[in-house]
């Protein structure tokens, strides 16, 4: 077998992530390599956290990237906050509520399900019922923007109601953070995780994380190590946050972390505010494209993510051989259904830079054309 080299197709990425990544983005990531331990690179390293602090909205001391994807992030925040013998209520209306019960049982905890039909948020009332009848539950864990399903739920509402019953959150923001508002301050959320691949526009690798000083505090009065060595904070807190002279933990990701600090950087520049108006101008844009091809959404409009459009593959259509048409003749990608929608749903991503009006063109061209 002969090996050349790998030059990939330059692709539109409407799918569930990654998303496109600005030439910005690429050309930072580019940049000449520095030791993770430089003084030059500490300091972009306070940056990004001072970055991620206005794309989070918060004042957490303890903001930082996890050097690996979200699903990383989602098991930093598990594994430290959860002891053997907790209880944890989970709420699932998708694929990414079910991965929380599966951190949950692995940390020896009980999770206490709270489910909702795919397609729709988490119903409140359904976890107020589930705290009430579970008066020993220490966290409430739930995902802000679904990205099975693209629905978003009301994590101010669910906050509010683990603070009535002395529960710390544990927030999925993966698919939320930079594309709808996320007020972690102002909704008192404690633990929250993202993904630098969505709407934050990076290459994926990474994953923002910031925890409340309530989060820490329980952190800190652990009674057991935490089960992994590489995600315990109380170690890699020391690296992010310490003065003078950085303790070493890891090899941080160099490049990777200078393309974090450029597409928060843009992201900072545009403002948050008008981010989250170009990603529903956008999703208005993709919704009467759509519909005109006959093309329905999965969830109501109220409960509805603009950066993440999951619609009913149509009857008849055969969804592998549109995907496939639509990548090799357009070089357009556009997710598949998870799960129980495997088969039965495209999800549409209009993602950070992928949010941009020749993407909507194109996609609805490129259906219109491939459907007949």
């Amino acid at each position: 077998m002969t090996i050349s080299r790998f030059i990939p197709p330059q692709r539109t990425l409407m799918g569930p992530g990654p998303s496109d990544v600005s030439p910005r983005v690429l050309q930072a990531l580019s940049q000449p390599t520095i030791g993770h331990l430089d003084p030059l690179f500490v300091g972009m390293m306070d940056e990004v956290k001072a970055l991620l602090q206005y794309a989070f909205q918060t004042e957490n001391a303890f903001t930082i990237a996890v050097s690996a994807p979200g699903s990383a992030g989602m098991e930093t925040c598990f594994v430290n906050l959860i002891e053997l013998g907790d209880t944890v209520i989970v709420c699932r209306n998708g694929v990414f509520g079910d991965r929380m019960r599966e951190n949950v049982e692995r940390c020896g905890a009980t999770a206490v399900m709270v489910d909702d039909e795919w397609g729709k948020p988490v119903d409140p009332a359904k976890v107020e019922q589930a705290l009430r009848d579970n008066p020993q539950a220490s966290l409430l864990a739930f995902v802000h923007a679904e990205t099975s399903t693209g629905a978003l739920s009301d994590a101010k509402t669910l906050s509010a109601l683990a603070r009535e019953h002395d529960c710390l959150t544990i927030v999925d923001a993966v698919t939320s953070l930079g594309g709808v508002p996320l007020l972690v301050d102002e909704w008192q959320l404690d633990a929250v995780y993202s993904g630098s691949q969505k709407c934050l526009s990076c290459v994926p690798g990474l994953s923002p994380v910031t925890f409340s000083p309530r989060a820490v505090e329980k952190m800190q009065k652990r009674t057991e190590k935490v089960q992994s060595w590489f995600l315990d904070q109380s170690l890699v807190l020391a690296y992010w946050s310490g003065t003078g002279k950085r303790s070493y933990h890891h090899t941080a990701p160099v490049n990777s972390l200078y393309a974090l600090h450029e597409s928060l950087l843009m992201l900072k520049q545009e403002g948050l505010e008008n981010a989250w108006q170009r990603h529903r101008e956008m999703h208005a844009l993709l919704k009467a494209e759509l519909e005109s091809l006959g093309i329905r959404f999965l969830v109501d409009e109220a409960d509805r993510l603009p950066q993440l459009n999951a619609v009913s593959v149509p009857d008849g259509i055969d969804d592998a051989s549109v995907r496939s048409r639509l990548l090799n003749e357009y070089n357009l990608e556009i997710g598949a259904g998870l799960g129980a929608l495997a088969g039965k749903a495209w999800r549409i991503g209009l993602m950070g830079y992928t949010a941009r009006k020749e993407n909507v063109a194109l996609c609805a061209k490129a259906l219109k054309d491939v459907l007949g």
